[in-house]
């Protein structure tokens, strides 16, 4: 799209970024003449009317906000159904890039930027916005090294219930906050876990959860505890690890507000700069009275004391083959096939049935919790599925409207989307080649651009996603095919007045052709040229072709009106015909 002006203001000049909803281009805007950064919505979701009535609501909201730590935005609306959103230009990287140039950044750093970002955020909250989508991504590093909090793209308002769209649920799987996970109710503190984890990973180098498919790591922020940040590094203050524990709480009501984070920020700089005696610091080493332990059975020997611990009697029977030892075996197995047999089917004492709820084409986490609050246990297994979005359900056991016991396992069957391809090289194929590539391997031709280039016509010029990278069989690929070079562009001659030759000789030499050649009465020389469809000193492309019109020769005039009058004329009556 660059080289695209949207609504004859935002000339579009290069593409510097992009996610799963949006791309972003670095701007030119001609009415203030100044750089900004516009953000255009992917094709797909132009057909969602919640999602872009949602969008340009919460755009709106999010430019009232006015912080030195925020991206403002400036404008938002729509060019040819394309919805855009023009934001503040920041030069420089994202914090995620000085991540992975430089590992873990120092404490003071990390504590200095996490500070930054809080102060944004306690902004956002107090003007009931909640970002959603903090990550390392999203955080603009300033030349200066300040940060600035960008994205509010999908931001939400306090008071919405729910936060997904479609189906899908909201936000970054690796930075989200666990009620996130689960598809429940978002609050500012959402926004406090996700800052949790973008500090873990800047003190840390690492992120806290991992996992193969974004199922496992959302079940991770619900269900497990990260590493210690001490655990990586060991010289983090023991007030910093706790700090980050704080923010990600799997409990909100244990996280603190972005107001009072600003402040424990504040406190942890201090003590970090040694602004406060290590005495404040409530997780310093401490040197602690020894605890004595509690005495075992003692013999007296010689006037003197120590503990004796005595050994228990030797059993020389043979236990394993004995009568006992049978039975036992068997009531084990009695026992443990009637605990399977209860694990699967539930309780057999009681009389309480229920119906299993439909959660076919539901996120897994929501699935689980519709299920739980059935009284029904759940047991997750992950199937690929290109047709159904990952972390979405295919399928379950038993199906719904079955009666069953309280208590029965019921497994769901989770998208992990199509099974996982390594991305092809269509480059230097045609179009047909391409897609008859992609189909072989289970992929799908999706968009097909076109794009000016020096390769041959028809030819894939670009891709995307690109080789070499990971998709999902089922998996759509656009591509931009090549329709040859760009036209050239040439000032047209005047050749009015001149004659016919001279005009063919003088619009060849710039790459032009002559077209129709008509004739008209006219006071020039025969053979002189009257006028030219395309005027002299515009710009045409080479090879346009050019219509002129000529004098035409006197005698050819003559000619021409002669006729005109003896048309006129009436005819003459045969002497014949008269009465006598």
């Amino acid at each position: 799209m660059t080289n695209r002006v949207l609504d004859q203001r935002y000339e579009l000049l290069e593409l510097v970024g992009g996610g799963g909803m949006a791309d972003v281009y670095k701007a030119h805007d001609k009415l203030l003449d100044r750089p900004v950064a516009v953000k255009i919505l992917h094709p797909q979701f132009k057909s969602d009317e919640e999602f872009i009535e949602k969008f340009h609501r919460e755009a709106q909201a999010a430019a009232r906000l006015s912080h030195p730590n925020i991206v403002n935005i400036y404008d938002v609306g729509v060019s040819d159904d394309d919805h855009y959103i023009v934001m503040e230009y920041v030069p420089g990287q994202t914090l995620k890039d000085l991540i992975k140039q430089r590992g873990r950044l120092p404490v003071e750093e990390a504590l200095r930027i996490a500070r930054e970002i809080a102060d944004a955020l306690a902004n956002a909250h107090a003007h009931n916005l909640v970002h959603c989508d903090i990550k390392p991504h999203n955080i603009l590093m300033m030349p200066d090294g300040h940060a600035k909090v960008a994205d509010f793209g999908i931001a939400r308002a306090v008071t919405e219930s729910t936060m997904t769209y479609s189906g899908n649920v909201i936000g970054s799987v690796h930075y989200f906050s666990p009620e996130q996970a689960k598809g429940s109710l978002i609050t500012p503190k959402s926004d406090v876990y996700s800052l949790g984890v973008v500090l873990y990973e800047m003190l840390t180098g690492k992120l806290p959860f991992t996992g193969e498919t974004p199922v496992s790591i959302a079940m991770k922020h619900l269900q497990e505890q990260p590493s210690p940040v001490r655990q990586f590094v060991p010289d983090v203050p023991p007030v910093v690890e706790a700090l980050v524990s704080r923010m990600m709480a799997k409990d909100p009501a244990m996280r603190p507000t972005s107001a009072e984070l600003v402040q424990s920020i504040q406190q942890a700089e201090r003590l970090v700069a040694g602004a406060l005696d290590k005495t404040d610091d409530p997780y310093a080493t401490q040197v602690l009275p020894r605890v004595h332990d509690i005495p075992s059975r003692r013999s007296r020997m010689s006037g003197g004391e120590f503990d004796r611990i005595e050994e228990p009697e030797k059993d020389n029977r043979s236990f394993f083959h004995s009568k006992k030892f049978i039975i036992g075996l068997i009531c084990v197995l009695i026992l443990g096939f009637g605990l399977g047999a209860f694990l699967s089917f539930g309780k057999f004492w009681s009389n309480e049935e229920v119906v299993v709820p439909d959660v076919v084409g539901k996120q897994m986490t929501l699935a689980r919790q519709i299920l739980e609050d059935k009284k029904l246990r759940v047991n997750v297994a992950e199937t690929y599925d290109a047709d159904v979005p990952p972390g979405q359900v295919v399928s379950q056991t038993p199906e719904a409207g079955s009666k069953v016991k309280e208590e029965r396992l019921v497994t769901i069957y989770v998208s992990k989307g199509g099974e996982e391809l390594t991305m092809p090289d269509l480059k230097g194929l045609s179009k047909s080649d391409a897609e008859a590539k992609l189909k072989k391997m289970g992929l799908k031709l999706g968009n097909v651009y076109e794009k000016a280039s020096e390769e041959e016509a028809g030819t894939v010029i670009q891709q995307d996603p690109n080789a070499g990278s990971k998709v999902s069989k089922g998996q759509e690929v656009d591509i931009i095919v090549s329709k040859g070079p760009k036209a050239k562009k040439v000032v047209v001659p005047n050749v009015i007045g001149a004659s016919l030759e001279r005009a063919q000789n003088a619009l060849a030499a710039k790459g032009l052709q002559v077209g129709n050649v008509t004739k008209r009465a006219g006071n020039q020389t025969a053979g002189t040229v009257l006028s030219q469809s395309v005027a002299g000193g515009s710009e045409a492309e080479a090879g346009t072709s050019v219509d002129l019109v000529i004098a035409e020769p006197a005698q050819a005039q003559e000619q021409r009106q002669q006729k005109a009058t003896d048309a006129k004329e009436p005819p003459k009556k045969n002497e014949s015909s008269k009465t006598h």
